[in-house]
């Protein structure tokens, strides 16, 4: 798929939440973290990371979830915010909305919520100017400045 955390800067996995292990409370992470047990809390990943969200098919996760990267093969109960790639794979089920800025998504996945799409603060288009106001003499004609 997007193979995500073999190219990004996360060099692997620096965290794992066992299957026998259930924890309640917020996690705030970088780097790595494989989920394989049940958080229940919300998890936040350090901002300007390039963390990496890996939750297994026996990962579950009450609560809402804002990283920079996720692969999700298991269970989000809340909100899910990606700022840049989230793959979806096949036994994915997201109860909530999903807010991306580039999916992938697996036959089989499922979102009970939205799927809306965001522009990356790194990718966000320029403004353009403003047009110059024109300026009308008295007979309501444009002239030149």
């Amino acid at each position: 798929m997007f193979g995500i955390g073999k190219k990004s800067g996360c060099s692997g996995i620096d965290t794992v939440i066992g299957p026998q292990t259930r924890l309640e409370g917020d996690i705030h992470f970088s780097g790595g973290l494989h989920v394989d047990g049940t958080i229940k809390g919300n998890i936040i990943a350090e901002a300007g990371s390039d963390a990496v969200l890996t939750v297994s098919d026996d990962g579950r996760i009450e609560g809402d979830v804002r990283v920079p990267n996720l692969v999700l093969n298991g269970a989000v109960q809340g909100d899910v915010h990606v700022s840049d790639r989230v793959e979806l794979a096949s036994h994915a089920r997201v109860t909530g909305d999903v807010y991306y800025h580039m999916i992938e998504m697996a036959m089989g996945a499922e979102v009970n919520g939205n799927l809306l799409h965001q522009v990356g603060p790194q990718r966000a288009a320029k403004p353009e100017p403003a047009p110059k106001p024109e300026v009308l003499d008295s007979a309501g004609m444009s002239v030149a400045k």
